[in-house]
């Protein structure tokens, strides 16, 4: 599978998205501080960097994320945030979300390694799509590994969640309460665009 390798920081910067969003808090850059100070960027290079954004906030290649978006155009409603909706409901996206992995990328490898189940079945595709009322949980034989051990007891890292997701503290379960709405994006993006781009 294509892979980016440019630093995370950089990457960034040149999407004017912040680390954090990523689940890099302690990341950043100082190289090119002038480097927003450019001429105006044409219509094609602003709608084209804002689905670069959003491919790159939840690793994804283009293959995907276009079939996405045609999954998004046929849903009643707006297609941009018919698009945003899926890309949140991705079950790598949801185990991040939970607190389960640091950031999207080792959330999408555990899932890869068939660590998580979807009420109750094992599933081991990042992509697949969560529903309202879905329960996703680690697996029994995975609770003891490290990585997950610490998730749980009285030091563990206290997670953010956002409204649609609840998770019990201390536990290794989480409920999908209802599906993420526009609001619930907490990176800046202005997907009309990409929805501009896509229907030349």
């Amino acid at each position: 599978m294509a892979k980016n390798t440019q630093p995370i920081a950089k990457r960034c910067k040149a999407l004017g998205i912040s680390p954090a969003v990523m689940g890099y808090a302690k990341k950043n850059t100082t190289r090119n501080s002038n480097g927003n100070m450019r001429k105006k960027q044409s219509e094609y290079a602003s709608q084209l960097k804002e689905k670069q954004k959003v491919k790159f906030i939840y690793g994804v290649l283009e293959k995907q994320f276009h079939n996405a978006y045609l999954r998004a155009e046929a849903r009643p409603g707006k297609t941009g945030e018919n698009l945003l909706q899926i890309m949140e409901c991705r079950l790598d996206n949801v185990v991040f979300r939970l607190g389960f992995a640091q950031t999207r990328r080792d959330a999408r490898q555990l899932v890869s390694h068939a660590h998580f189940t979807v009420n109750g079945k094992k599933v081991n595709i990042p992509s697949y799509q969560i529903k309202a009322g879905d329960v996703i949980e680690v697996r029994e034989s995975s609770r003891s590994s490290a990585k997950f051990a610490k998730l749980t007891g009285p030091e563990a890292p206290v997670v953010a969640l956002p409204s649609w997701l609840d998770r019990e503290a201390g536990t290794l379960k989480g409920v999908v309460t209802k599906l993420p709405e526009r609001s619930d994006i907490d990176y800046e993006v202005a997907e009309h665009l990409i929805v501009e781009l896509y229907s030349k």
